[in-house]
Parts: C-alpha cells; structure tokens; sequence
C-alpha cells in the first residue's frame, strides 16, 4: 500500500498512527485533514488491521501503558560479580569427577523446605527431565490452592535477558552480522544520540560493558530513550542494566525489517513513543515466540498471563498476601517473559543441544562470552554457566535461576517468595550445593 490515501472513520491520532504503521510513511500534522492521514499520491484505501503485529489490535495500542503503576517502585536483581567463580569441592584424585544430581537435589531440598513459599526444581538432559522436586504452594489456600508443577508459570525476571540473548544472537546470524555491529545503525531515527553511543556494539549490550548505567531496574521506553540521549562515559567495562536487554526489544524489529527506524506513527513526541513502544514489543514477542520460543516446543509465551495455563502469586517469607506482578510487556527485553520451569529448560537444551536456534558451536560461543548470562564457574567437572532472576515489591518475590551445567545438563530452580525471613541469595544456596555434589 504505497502512495494511497488511508482513510478510516477514527480518531486523527489512529488514523496518524495506523496510517504509518500500515505504509512504512512518515506523517505529518500538515497531512492530517479532517480525520484523514493523507499521504502523497495515490487513491483512497481502506486502512487494514492485518499491518500490525500478529495477535494486536488497534484497541490494544491505545490501551498501552509506557511506565504502568504495576512496574513503579519494583526492585529487580542487579549482579555486581563476581563474573567468573572457581568451585573448589572436597574431592579424591581419580577419575572425571562428575556433579551427583541425587546429592544436589537432596541438598537443595534441605535448604528450600520450610524456608520459602514454594519451590520448584527441574533437571533435563537433552530432552528429557530426568530429577524433579515440588514443595508447597503455587499460589496460597487464600489465592486459590495451587500446588507447583512443571507447568506452572511464572515471571522469570531477569532470566528473561537469557531469552533476549538467544533471540539477538539468532536475529543476527539470520542477517549474517556480527556481534561487533554497532546497534546505532538500528536505533529510532527520531531519538537523540548522546556520546559515546556509536561506539556501542551488540556484543556490548549482550555481555552488559555497554557504559549504561541507569542506577535502578528500571528498562522502560521512556528511561531507554533518556539514557541513549545522555550517552555514555565509557563503553566496554561491567556495569549490570536492565536497559541492555531492554533496548533489543526496540532493536530486533529494526534489524529484521519490521520497524523501518526513521517510522513516525504520530507526528508529536509522547503518542508516537507511546506507539513505538506497544508495537516494537509486539514484533519483538513475535520475532521470540517463532525463532526461539516455538523451535524449542514451547506455545504462547508472552508477557502477561494466558487464559487456561496455571500461574504461580509472589509472597512474603513466612506470611502475606500473594502479589500477581500484572503484565510486564513494558519491561520487556530485560525481564518480562512469563514462563514455565519446563518451558526455560526447554528453550536451554534447544539451544545448547540442537541446531533449531543456532548451531551448537554458536551457543556455545554465546555462553562462553556471557551472552545474557551473570557467571561461569570453573568447576572439576567442567564449566558450568549461570543466569539469576528476582522480581520484588514490598518483599513479596519471584525469582528463579537456570544453570547449564556440563554433560548437556540444564537445572532451573522457581521460588515464589524470599528464601527465609532474611532473604538469603538463591544462586549463593544452588552454588554450594552444587560444590558438595561434585563427586
């Protein structure tokens, strides 16, 4: 639909925005007559919904919220190091000492049980589960009586980046770039530009040396937006943000062609961010659920809950409320997947175990530059890699961590709620309890 005139019987903001949207113009207010977006040339058309992403509707975009209140005040993980761990477990010289699962779920559990709401444990190699534990509750007798399955979902918080890293890594081998691109090549045209930032890479954002630092959890369009004005000090030491991953959301689609980046969906500054926020989300949903999500057997992945599939509340440690964190497609990128135990560690051994995603010697070049990833721990029985997610407000919890470990072994681990009344880390726990079960 080039050089038509869309014309529609809707608000001149819509029309603006869809009119955009639906031809890859940019429209200006001179162009808006009357409740029509006239664009140069051409005939009268109707404006068709199939031009947004799949799945979206026109009342879903003026519906959505740029800073929602359920993300205000939210405290999220930050990881200040260590990035590199060397495990140094009680061992007989012999053979390959090899990590006893029996020994590390055991241990797990005697740490977890009556410390938490709820727990799940999962462990899969290639593609079958082979150790699980469940203890306690889902949700609470108060919230319905859910008790833990391997099918329950939850916000997997910042696991989400692992997610992220996956979907970057698989967009830019299908485009045949490297990780060293530079991402300024991909931003909106309209945003600023502040030092430094053309001389971030990709490979910047997915390993976090980007120089961003926002200070908090905070990874909205508006902070991204903020931060890529202000620039950057110095690109290329450690710094933990939620904004790194944030920004692929905004980027995927740019790279892929599904957002031009020069798009203006509506001549004035907050309703045209307010649409490249819902619409880069919705394509950057659509780019994981066909290129990571779905390759790796899992449906439906998305942001908010889904009718019909089990859902996991977040608590305090030992009593409170249950907290649903609500629909967190505004912090996507950087935290905001709603998953399953068994869906992460579906999506884990497809990419480390098949060539659906990337070939293998890809992802492995993926973990070993700690794409989406906090640590690599060098361990007797080989590396071992590592990815934390905790999701807070008011102390009610979620937070997870999902482990490659070596012999083509996943583990993740789901708590709905502080682990004890002092809120005791949760990869410190499944770090030496791995340490012990180094046989």
């Amino acid at each position: 639909m080039k050089n038509q005139i869309c014309s529609l019987p809707l608000s001149v903001p819509t029309v603006l925005a869809l009119a955009a949207l639906c031809v890859g113009a940019s429209v200006q207010p001179s162009q808006a007559q009357n409740g029509v977006a006239r664009v140069p040339g051409g005939a009268m058309a109707q404006l068709k919904i199939e031009a947004l992403p799949r799945g979206v509707t026109r009342a879903q975009l003026e519906a959505h919220e740029v800073v929602p209140a359920n993300i205000r005040g939210v405290e999220s993980f930050r990881f200040d190091g260590p990035r590199t761990l060397k495990l140094v477990p009680q061992i007989d010289t012999g053979p390959q000492p090899k990590i006893n699962i029996n020994t590390f779920g055991a241990a797990i559990h005697n740490t977890l049980k009556d410390q938490v709401n709820g727990y799940t444990l999962r462990v899969r190699k290639g593609n079958q589960v082979t150790y699980n534990l469940i203890w306690n509750w889902a949700k609470r007798p108060g919230d319905g009586s859910q008790g833990w399955t391997g099918d329950t979902r939850m916000h997997i918080a910042s696991v989400s980046k692992l997610m992220t890293a996956m979907g970057v890594a698989k967009a830019l081998d299908m485009k045949g770039l490297s990780y060293d691109t530079k991402i300024i090549n991909y931003l909106p045209s309209h945003w600023s530009k502040g030092p430094k930032i053309n001389q971030i890479t990709f490979r910047h954002l997915l390993n976090q040396t980007s120089g961003f630092d926002t200070g908090d959890s905070s990874t909205d369009y508006e902070t991204m937006k903020k931060m890529v004005a202000k620039g950057v000090p110095k690109v290329g030491d450690y710094a933990y943000a939620n904004m790194n991953c944030g920004l692929c959301r905004i980027l995927i689609p740019i790279l892929m062609g599904t957002v031009k980046k020069d798009a203006q969906f509506f001549p004035f500054g907050s309703l045209n961010d307010k649409l490249w926020d819902a619409i880069t989300v919705s394509y950057y949903r659509e780019f994981m659920q066909d290129r990571v999500f779905e390759p790796s057997g899992v449906n439906n992945a998305d942001f908010k809950h889904v009718a019909g599939v089990k859902s996991a509340m977040a608590y305090k440690f030992p009593a409170g409320d249950g907290w649903d964190s609500g629909n967190l497609s505004s912090v996507a990128g950087g935290a905001g997947w709603r998953l399953s135990i068994d869906e992460v560690l579906k999506v884990m051994a497809t990419f480390r175990g098949t060539s659906k995603i990337l070939s293998p010697a890809k992802a492995q070049y993926c973990l070993d530059n700690y794409f989406g990833l906090d640590q690599i721990i060098d361990s007797p029985a080989g590396k071992i890699y590592n990815k934390n997610g905790l999701w807070r407000s008011n102390g009610r919890t979620e937070q997870c961590v999902a482990y490659f470990l070596p012999d083509n072994t996943q583990v993740a681990v789901f708590v709905n709620s502080p682990v004890g009344a002092d809120s005791k880390f949760l990869r410190s726990l499944i770090n030496t309890a791995l340490t012990g079960a180094i046989k």
